[in-house]
């Protein structure tokens, strides 16, 4: 088994070489309105999101940065196989533009243009980023009425295009028993509310701008492990350092990354040449955990009716006996900006 990966380095509006539904999955953390970091950007895109901060008119310069975001979600549309699935991972942001400060629920504007498009919105995810702070609190501090609560969590929206993904041959329905996850870590991945660490966000490379807006490489690998099957294809329209390109390789999916930003190339190719080492601890985490999981259960529960076939430990269900972790042997760079994953048998 052996998968691709395809870094694209243009503009990120221009997804023209991806092909109309041949995308299973897009995992994605978008540039995020209103953000201060992201002003230049937007207003280079739009020059008149610079003229509405200057005149602070903070819900035009919104409104215009979602609009440039817009065209991104018309081609992630366009991409998207029949019951394919999009997760945005986006922050709501808090502003002071001219004297006022307020919320700017980028989320919102976000859920409200997918369903325009005809995606069914689905259960999303509140990623609670844990902080102790002392300084974290906005306002006035301790006297009333003038604090404000501060924002610890971002939201993964999740949308499908159409109806339920189908599964209509016989290999296709073997690859999706190959590609099930432990019952244990169903109950805790499809819960509502994750608690992850975020990720050191400053970048060393002077050539790149100062700072990446990644996640967590754990989120990408659970949301690619839930919504898409082994084989598959990725697509990340705002790559960055390519955390969802590593998630996918770690998953046996293929991927598409597009990038704005060339200087990100030397980082992403830093971080695959970890892809082995991080493949195999990854699943020897998997398994550690089930095992666990499995010896307390057994001792409460009594001993387990399935098996898996492959890895011959118990199971909670008939569907995990044909789980398979795909698990890299190497990797090679085979062009510019493609690189080729193979996988143990």
């Amino acid at each position: 088994m052996q998968t691709t990966h395809d870094l694209i380095l243009e503009n990120a509006q221009n997804m023209s070489m991806v092909e109309d539904n041949s995308i299973d999955l897009v995992v994605t953390s978008c540039v995020y309105p209103i953000i201060e970091l992201w002003d230049d950007l937007f207003t280079k895109l739009n020059p008149e999101i610079g003229v509405a901060l200057s005149n602070d008119n903070g819900s035009t310069a919104f409104e215009l940065m979602h609009k440039e975001l817009d065209k991104i979600w018309d081609e992630v549309h366009r991409v998207l196989i029949p019951g394919g699935i999009a997760c945005i991972n986006i922050g709501d942001a808090v502003r002071t533009i001219g004297k006022d400060f307020q919320l700017y629920s980028n989320h919102t504007r976000i859920v409200d243009y997918f369903t325009t498009l005809g995606f069914n919105g689905l259960p999303s995810i509140l990623w609670k980023k844990p902080t102790n702070a002392p300084n974290k609190f906005m306002g006035s501090g301790m006297l009333p009425p003038g604090a404000y609560v501060t924002l610890e969590h971002e939201h993964i929206l999740i949308f499908r295009k159409g109806g339920k993904r189908e599964f209509k041959t016989e290999l296709e329905k073997q690859i999706r028993r190959k590609s099930a996850f432990f019952w244990e870590e169903r109950n805790k991945w499809f819960s509502d509310t994750w608690d992850l660490k975020g990720v050191g966000q400053a970048l060393k490379k002077s050539t790149t701008r100062e700072r990446s807006a990644a996640f967590p490489l754990e989120l990408a690998y659970r949301l690619i492990n839930m919504f898409s099957v082994q084989n598959d294809t990725v697509l990340d329209p705002f790559l960055g350092t390519g955390t969802t390109m590593i998630a996918a390789m770690m998953s046996g999916r293929n991927s598409v990354g597009i990038e704005i930003d060339p200087n990100f190339k030397e980082i992403l190719v830093e971080r695959v040449k970890d892809i082995v080492k991080l493949s195999q601890n990854r699943i020897k985490e998997r398994i550690a955990h089930h095992l666990n999981f499995i010896k307390l259960r057994e001792a409460s529960a009594g001993e387990l009716k399935y098996t898996n076939e492959y890895y011959d430990f118990p199971v909670m269900t008939k569907q995990e006996t044909q789980l398979i972790f795909p698990t890299v042997k190497g990797f090679r760079q085979i062009s510019t900006n493609e690189f080729q994953i193979t996988y143990e048998s």
